[in-house]
C-alpha cells in the first residue's frame, strides 16, 4: 500500500505542476518558465550535486548520447508548455501518456530488443488511440496538436536514451537536464523578452522545478517499496487529474473522441507494460534453470 500511495502522490505532484504550467504560460513565455524552473531545480539539487563532485560529471559515459538525451528532454518540456497554450490540459497529457507505446515501437531499432506479435498488436492499437484522440481534421490539426505529438515523440526518445544510460548516476542525469533547460530557456528569454513576475507568480514558477523533483522522488521511492507491476499502472491517474484540474481551473471539457482515445492508449500501454513484466519474469526463471510458462 505504501508504494501505491507514493506513486499516487508523485503523479499528483506532476499533475499540479502541469496545471501550474498551463496557468503561468498564459501570462509568461515558455523560455521564462523553463529558466526559473531550472534555477529552482538546480538550487534544490545543490547538496546532491556537491556530494557527487565534479568527477562524476566529467567521467559520465557516452557524452554524445548524454547530449542527445538532454536535447530530447528540453524539447519535450518546451513542446509540452507550447501545446498547453492551445490545447486542454488532459488532452496534452493524453498524448504524452502514449510515450511508452512509442518506446516499444522504437526499441527493436534503437535498443535491439525483440518485440513479439502481442506487443506489436498493442502498439498498433495504441497508435489508433492516438489518431482517435487527435481526431484529425482541418480544424483539429492545430499547432498545439502538432507540438503535443512532437513532444510526446521527443519524450519517447528521451526515455530510450535514459534506458541506454542506465549506469549513469541519477544526479548526473537530472543535473544535465536542468542545465540544458536553463540554457535553452535563457536563450528564449533573450529573444522573447522578460515579463517581470509578481512575487506569487515567481514562487509558482519556482515550484515547477521543486514539484517536478518531488514527483520524481516519490515515483522512484514507490518503485523501491513495491514491484513495478503493482505501482506503475497508477501513473495513468495523471489523465484523470488532468480532466479534473482542467475543468476546475480552466473550464475545459475533454471531447468524447479524445476520451475514447485516452482509454485506448491507457489500455494498450498497460498491456505492453504487463507483458514486458511477464517476459522479464520468464527470463529470470530460465536463467535460474526453471521452465518458463507458455
Amino acid at each position: 500500500m505504501g508504494g501505491i500511495m507514493m506513486m499516487l502522490v508523485g503523479v499528483l505532484l506532476f499533475a499540479v505542476n502541469d496545471t501550474l504550467g498551463k496557468w503561468l504560460v498564459g501570462g509568461y513565455t515558455v523560455g521564462q518558465l523553463l529558466l526559473v524552473r531550472s534555477i529552482a531545480g538546480l538550487a534544490a539539487m545543490a547538496p546532491a550535486i556537491h556530494q557527487a563532485g565534479p568527477y562524476a560529471f566529467l567521467k559520465a559515459p557516452r557524452p554524445g548520447l548524454q547530449l542527445l538525451r538532454v536535447v530530447f528532454s528540453t524539447l519535450e518540456s518546451s513542446l509540452f508548455f507550447w501545446a498547453l497554450t492551445q490545447l486542454p490540459l488532459a488532452e496534452v497529457m493524453t498524448y504524452y501518456m502514449a510515450g511508452p507505446i512509442y518506446v516499444t515501437a522504437l526499441s527493436p531499432f534503437l535498443l535491439k530488443e525483440r518485440v513479439g506479435w502481442r506487443r506489436w498488436t498493442a502498439v498498433a492499437v495504441g497508435f489508433g488511440g492516438v489518431v482517435l484522440a487527435l481526431h484529425p481534421s482541418p480544424d483539429s490539426l492545430s499547432i498545439g496538436a502538432l507540438c503535443a505529438l512532437a513532444g510526446s515523440f521527443s519524450y519517447a526518445c528521451f526515455l530510450i536514451a535514459t534506458r541506454k544510460l542506465a549506469g549513469t548516476p541519477g544526479t548526473v542525469l537530472m543535473t544535465a537536464q536542468l542545465v540544458a533547460a536553463l540554457t535553452f530557456g535563457g536563450t528564449l528569454v533573450l529573444v522573447q523578452g522578460w515579463t517581470p513576475p509578481g512575487v506569487l507568480d515567481l514562487i509558482l514558477m519556482a515550484f515547477l522545478g521543486i514539484g517536478s523533483l518531488g514527483g520524481n522522488l516519490c515515483v522512484n521511492q514507490s518503485l523501491r517499496m513495491a514491484p513495478a507491476s503493482v505501482v506503475v499502472p497508477y501513473q495513468y491517474t495523471l489523465i484523470l487529474w488532468g480532466m479534473i484540474f482542467g475543468y476546475v481551473f480552466f473550464d475545459e471539457l475533454i471531447k468524447p473522441l479524445t476520451l475514447a482515445g485516452a482509454a485506448i492508449i491507457i489500455g494498450a500501454g498497460l498491456f505492453i507494460f504487463l507483458r514486458e513484466q511477464q517476459l522479464r519474469r520468464e527470463r529470470s526463471r530460465e536463467d535460474a534453470g526453471q521452465p518458463s510458462s507458455t
